[in-house]
C-alpha cells in the first residue's frame, strides 16, 4: 500500500494544448471512452455492473480502478483499489489539504489510471467511481477551475488511446449507498483510516512534513 503527502496546486490554465478546438480528446478518440450512470434503472445497472468487472477480472489485458474520496477531520483522504487479472489488489491512500472534493476526485483517478496505464498488456481499464461528474471533466474542453488536472489525465489518456486503436477506458457511477461489494470494500478501507497531522491547527500537510524532517536532521 502506497501513501502519498501532497499540497495544493494550481488549478487553472488558460492555453492547455490539451483543451484546443480539435484536439481534445472528445474530438479525436471519442469512441475510446464511455460513461455509465445508474440511472434511471439502479438495479439493471448493478446487474451490468457485475457483469462487466466479473468479464474484466478473468482478462488479462483488464484493469479495474475503484475509487472513493472524502473529507474527514478537515483533510481530504482519497483511497483506490486496482484489480487486475490474477494480480494482487494494488491500494493507493492520498491524503491532501487546501483542495475541494471535486479536484481531490480527480487527483484520485488521475493517480489510479496513471497506475492502470502502467500495468503490462492493459488496453481496458474500467474506473469504477462515486463521482462521474468529476470523471467527465476530463473530456470538457470548456475552461474551468480543475482544469489543470484534467489536462495531466488527458495527457495520459491520449498516449494511452494512441498506444493502440483497441485501448479503451469506461467510467461506471457506483453510489456507497448502494453497497456494491467491490466499492464497499473501498469504503470501507476508507472509513478504517485514522489519521491526526503533527499541526491540527496548521491548515498545510506540507508544513507538517517538513517540520518532521527538519527534526529528524537535527537529531
Amino acid at each position: 500500500m502506497n501513501n502519498k503527502h501532497n499540497e495544493f496546486s494550481l488549478s487553472f490554465s488558460f492555453f492547455n494544448e490539451e483543451f484546443k478546438p480539435g484536439n481534445c480528446l472528445i474530438d479525436l478518440f471519442s469512441d475510446c471512452f464511455s460513461f455509465h450512470s445508474h440511472f434511471p434503472n439502479i438495479k439493471k445497472h448493478i446487474e451490468k455492473l457485475d457483469d462487466k468487472t466479473f468479464r474484466a477480472s478473468s482478462n488479462p489485458s483488464s484493469a479495474i480502478i475503484i475509487s472513493d474520496a472524502s473529507i474527514k477531520n478537515h483533510i481530504t483522504m482519497l483511497i483506490s483499489h486496482i484489480h487486475s487479472f490474477n494480480k494482487h489488489v494494488v491500494k493507493t491512500i492520498h491524503r491532501v489539504v487546501n483542495v475541494t472534493i471535486t479536484e481531490a476526485k480527480l487527483f484520485t483517478i488521475q493517480c489510479s489510471i496513471n497506475q492502470a496505464i502502467d500495468i503490462t498488456n492493459v488496453n481496458h481499464i474500467v474506473v469504477i467511481t462515486n463521482s462521474l461528474h468529476a470523471a467527465r471533466r476530463i473530456f470538457d474542453f470548456l475552461l474551468y477551475p480543475y482544469q489543470i488536472h484534467s489536462a495531466v489525465i488527458s495527457q495520459k489518456l491520449r498516449v494511452f488511446f494512441l498506444k493502440d486503436a483497441s485501448n479503451r477506458i469506461e467510467f461506471w457511477d457506483c453510489s456507497s449507498k448502494q453497497k456494491w461489494l467491490l466499492h464497499y470494500l473501498v469504503d470501507k478501507d476508507f472509513k478504517n483510516m485514522v489519521f491526526t497531522p503533527l499541526f491540527p491547527c496548521k491548515s498545510s500537510w506540507t508544513f507538517c512534513r517538513k517540520n518532521e524532517c527538519d527534526l529528524i536532521l537535527l537529531q
